[in-house]
Formats: C-alpha cells, sequence, structure tokens
C-alpha cells in the first residue's frame, strides 16, 4: 500500500503509516489537478492539508484511491460529493488545531488594541513613541463572534476569562459557555461588538459573508479578525474601511488566493496600512497542533485500512469497528437502494459462507455494508458480490482466497 502526502504533513503521520507497512512519499508544496491526477498513479491513501484540492476529476481520474486525509479543520478543499461516489471517505482533524488558532485570535485582538505591530516598527525605525493615544485594555470591551463552533466556543470562555463580555451569531442553534450571549442576526452583533472576529467554515452560503455592507454596519473604530476562510470576506471593502478609519485594525491569517508553497511571493490588497497584521495562514501551525493532527489524522486512515472503521469521516457513513481476529471483513460500499443487504447475504450463502457478524449503516445516497465471516472468501464471492448493480467498492481484509482478494 501506498500514501502521499503533501504541503508538509508533520513527520508524525508519515511515521505511523511506515510503522503500519505503508509506504510514504512526500511533497512540500500543493498540486494543482494535473499534477495531483499524476502524482496518484499507484496511490491508495492521499494526506492534504488547505490548499490542494481534489477535484471530481482527480476522483474520476484515480477510481482506485482508498481514502483521503485532510491534515486540517477544513474540506471545501475536497469534493465530497465526488468522494462519496468513488466510495472515497475522506478524514479531517476537526478538533487538534483549535487552541492554536484560539491563541492566535487572542494575541491579535490584544495587539490591535495596543496598536503594536506600528510601535514595534517604529521602534525597528530607531523612532521612540512612548504614548497611550488609541491603546486600550481588552477588559470590558465587547467581542463579536461570527460562528460558534469549536474554535468560536473556546474563544468565547478565554475572551470572557479576560474580562471580555462576548456576543455571538450562528446559523445553528448553539448552547452558549459561559456568559456569552446568542445575537438573533448579525446586524445585531455588528451593533454590540467593539472587536469582531469570524470563525465560520468554508461551505458556498458564506463566501462574501462579509463586505461593504457589512463594513458599514459595524460601529465606528472596530477591530476585525478573520482566521477561517479566505474567500467569507471581501478584502478590497475591509481595506477601504481601513483607509477611511471606520475599522481601527485587523488580523486577517486567510485569503481568497494564497501561494501554494513557502517563499512564493504574496500580494494583498491590506499591505502597507497600520495597525494591519497579516500572517501566512498559521492560525493552526504550531508545533503542538501539527503533531496533534499528523497522528489524529493518520490513525483514522490506518483504522480504515486495517479495520474499515469510519468513525469521523466528513463524507462516509460512520461505523467505529474492532480489529478483525480471524476469518475475512468485508467491505461493501454501494448505493443506497432496497435489497442490497438480501442480495449480498444471498450470494454469501450460496457459496456456504458463515457470517460471523454485520453492520450497515447508509448516509444519504451511500450505503456501508460491513460483513465479518469465520471461513475464507474466495474469488467468485468476490466478482459476484462486485457484479451486484448497487455496488461502488469491495474491500476485504483478513485471510481471504483469490487474486481479487
Amino acid at each position: 500500500m501506498k500514501a502521499l502526502l503533501l504541503e508538509n504533513i508533520h513527520t508524525d503521520a508519515e511515521e505511523i503509516l511506515r510503522r503500519h507497512g505503508v509506504e510514504v512519499e512526500t511533497r512540500k508544496g500543493a498540486l494543482d489537478e494535473a499534477e495531483l491526477i499524476e502524482a496518484l498513479d499507484g496511490v491508495d491513501l492521499l494526506g492534504i492539508r488547505s490548499k490542494t484540492n481534489v477535484s471530481r476529476a482527480v476522483f474520476e481520474a484515480r477510481p482506485n484511491l482508498m481514502a483521503v486525509g485532510a491534515f486540517c479543520i477544513g474540506t471545501n478543499q475536497i469534493d465530497l460529493n465526488a468522494a462519496s461516489e468513488s466510495a472515497t471517505p475522506c478524514f479531517n482533524a476537526p478538533y487538534s488545531n483549535t487552541r492554536s488558532v484560539v491563541e492566535l485570535a487572542i494575541g491579535e485582538i490584544i495587539s490591535m488594541a495596543r496598536h503594536l505591530t506600528d510601535k514595534n516598527a517604529a521602534m525597528h525605525k530607531g523612532e521612540w513613541d512612548k504614548s497611550a493615544k488609541g491603546a486600550h485594555e481588552v477588559r470590558g470591551r465587547t467581542l463579536g463572534l461570527i460562528g460558534y463552533g469549536n474554535i468560536g466556543k473556546q474563544l468565547s470562555v478565554l475572551a470572557e476569562l479576560m474580562g471580555m463580555q462576548v456576543y455571538f451569531y450562528d446559523v445553528r442553534d448553539e448552547l452558549p459557555m459561559g456568559n456569552a450571549k446568542k445575537c438573533s442576526s448579525m446586524d445585531e452583533l455588528f451593533e454590540k461588538s467593539e472587536t469582531i472576529s469570524v470563525h465560520v467554515d468554508g461551505r458556498a452560503s458564506n463566501r462574501a459573508l462579509i463586505g461593504r455592507a457589512e463594513f458599514e454596519k459595524m460601529r465606528p473604530r472596530t477591530l476585525f479578525l478573520n482566521l477561517s476562510r479566505g474567500h467569507v470576506v471581501d478584502l478590497e471593502a475591509l481595506r477601504d474601511a481601513l483607509n477611511s478609519g471606520h475599522i481601527a485594525g485587523a488580523g486577517i491569517d486567510v485569503y481568497p488566493e494564497e501561494p501554494k508553497a513557502s517563499g512564493e511571493p504574496f500580494a494583498s490588497a491590506l499591505q502597507g496600512i497600520p495597525n494591519v497584521i497579516l500572517t501566512p495562514h498559521i492560525g493552526g501551525s504550531t508545533a503542538e497542533a501539527q503533531e496533534n493532527i499528523g497522528h489524529f489524522v493518520a490513525s483514522k486512515l490506518i483504522d480504515y485500512v486495517e479495520q474499515g472503521s469510519t468513525s469521523l469521516s466528513v463524507n462516509f457513513p460512520q461505523m467505529q469497528l474492532h480489529p478483525i481476529k480471524s476469518g475475512v471483513r468485508l467491505l461493501h460500499v454501494h448505493d443506497n437502494v432496497p435489497g442490497v443487504l438480501t442480495a449480498v447475504n444471498t450470494v454469501l450463502s450460496e457459496h456456504g459462507v458463515n457470517v460471523d457478524g454485520q453492520q450497515l449503516v447508509t448516509e444519504g445516497a451511500t450505503g456501508y455494508l460491513v460483513t465479518d465471516c469465520s471461513s475464507g472468501v474466495d474469488e467468485n464471492v468476490v466478482s459476484e458480490i462486485m457484479a451486484l448493480s448497487a455496488t461502488r467498492r469491495l474491500g476485504t481484509i483478513g485471510d481471504c482466497v483469490g487474486q481479487d482478494c
């Protein structure tokens, strides 16, 4: 089995995969569609971060790709519908870098409130500007969170511990943490908040979520942060709001277009504006977060390869399985239509295969049937199940007979 890991994924992931007998190839940067299709020749497992797009064309060109691991939080760079149709489960790390993103947000809020980047730049130029003008404590100020998922909640708790009043808006009905208060709309959030931080996912409906009209509704001298997705904020509108003084400072970590690899040139409409912190998509880039992500996602890939477990998959019916002790485990991915279980069991019965246990889970258009058999499974069983009209993929774990096993 072979894995391809892109974009400087932590070495823990490579070590875990190799320890389980997987041959690993690593590349530092991202790949475009054509490059990725070529690189996936003979590859079973793909590991990416945020800059490599795994499109429908990739899944169609490489139908034998077994699983994809996104070594990050977001999965909007993967065509999940195409992955499901290709019977390819995808995994991510929804919690592993939460603390790192939150700490960066806290640091940027304090830095902007005290104009630390401007003070630092002046000192490096030999200018001594010992003034309290425009500098504020964050204690007693209001923080508005757009998006109240894992990151938003933890930021809410830490901000409150520093003495901030927290408001949040989310399209889902989320339980407030501590004394945070939910707003019924973003407009209400804008009215109440002196600092606004965006923490939404990459779904299409969040594209251009914050634009010129939204900045105009924010309170004068608001501080603004986006550490979520680049396409969420109109940076030209933010530039104009900063230059007019309506927005007092900004911290931006993500951009609509980003370089594929370190060292490549970067340009933004926000460069050169005072009290603006620009960071190169490093919200989750701490040693601790990357180690946790590498371990978590690589372990999920191994659990699928060795056990068939799909727990926490973002596009697949979820099933937590124990290692098989003996016999054969059949992993049958199929269209979610009536009669599949009966058809599979008919094949097994006709060939005298004894079934120890079965689990069937469906999600949307995809069904996942796991069958543990105490007796061997020959190539005729495999070929007949593969020939069923609903079958997308059939995998096997354990001792079985036949080349197709």
